[in-house]
């Protein structure tokens, strides 16, 4: 698949410098857009302001460490964004198991080979770019929040009451109910609860 139709950025996460160079420029040559990161708290507030399609993520960060991130971003993004964790410390089977139970895509050990890297990072590229045909495919993609967020708009309810009932801010309502447009693939609330009365 050209890189073209990715949509969204490839976040290269480590601590080292010269694996995260390494990484995104043979990433870059390919044709993907990449952002470097080096911590864990800074993958979260990067996703916030731009949500990444894959994420190549080391398991041992400064502060979070890639498991606490990677179950972080599946509750906020459900299997929207793809997960690959690379590993030069955790590269026990029990820990390649305990990645993948967390949620992550695929799991790779240091040192790797730049070709192979390439293969995994297309292939979970292609499955994030085929991964939401359907409706019913859709809507299984929402987080349990944003699914009750759906729930609540199409019994009518407005987005203040919807903070009141869900404990959470407006804001908080506004940045999930975009999220459900962009995953149901719709432009307007209204068109999201059809979608919703249908699976009904």
């Amino acid at each position: 698949m050209p890189a073209a139709e990715l949509q969204g950025t490839i976040f290269v996460v480590d601590d080292d410098p010269g694996f995260r160079s390494y990484v995104a420029d043979l990433l870059e040559n390919a044709g993907y857009r990449t952002e470097q990161l080096d911590n864990g708290s800074a993958v979260l507030a990067a996703a916030e302001a731009d949500q990444p399609a894959v994420v190549v993520l080391d398991v041992q960060l400064p502060g979070l460490n890639g498991y606490e991130v990677c179950r972080e971003l599946r509750d906020r993004f459900g299997d929207e964004v793809r997960v690959l964790f690379v590993s030069g410390e955790r590269i026990d089977a029990l820990d390649r198991s305990a990645g993948l139970l967390l949620g992550a895509d695929d799991y790779m050990v240091k040192p790797v080979d730049g070709g192979e890297l390439l293969a995994r990072v297309r292939r979970l590229v292609t499955s994030s770019v085929e991964g939401s045909g359907t409706p019913d495919a859709r809507l299984d993609s929402l987080t349990k929040r944003e699914r009750e967020v759906l729930e609540l708009l199409a019994e009518g309810r407005q987005q203040d009451e919807i903070a009141r009932e869900l404990v959470i801010s407006p804001k908080t309502v506004a940045t999930h109910i975009q999220r459900i447009l962009g995953k149901l693939g719709v432009r307007s609330r209204a068109q999201a609860v059809a979608v919703a009365l249908r699976r009904r």
